[in-house]
């Protein structure tokens, strides 16, 4: 890191961005950054990011698919197994 990277304490410089999002996508990140405990939407935001840029082997593709089973929970259309079916399942995993 050079010295033009940190600020007179040596604390990281920040730079701030702007995004535009809609108002309803805004209430969705809001509900969720106060859901999992975080202090402010921009401490949240940063998580997030940094996550992604951590983990790139998390495509567009996937989280479409987390989205999308996500949905089928809230919905009631996922897919739902008998005590049976999944000790089943379990023991030819294992």
């Amino acid at each position: 890191m050079s010295s033009t990277d940190t600020d007179g304490d040596g604390e990281p410089q920040k730079t701030n961005i702007n995004i535009r999002i809609t108002e309803g996508f805004l209430e969705d990140v809001d509900t969720t950054w106060q859901a999992e405990g975080f202090n402010s939407r921009s401490e949240f935001i940063r998580f997030v990011l940094r996550d992604a840029v951590k983990h790139p082997s998390f495509t567009r593709e996937t989280w479409k698919n987390i989205a999308a089973e996500e949905h089928r929970e809230r919905t009631g259309e996922a897919e739902t197994y008998s005590s049976e079916e999944i000790k089943t399942l379990v023991d030819d995993d294992g």
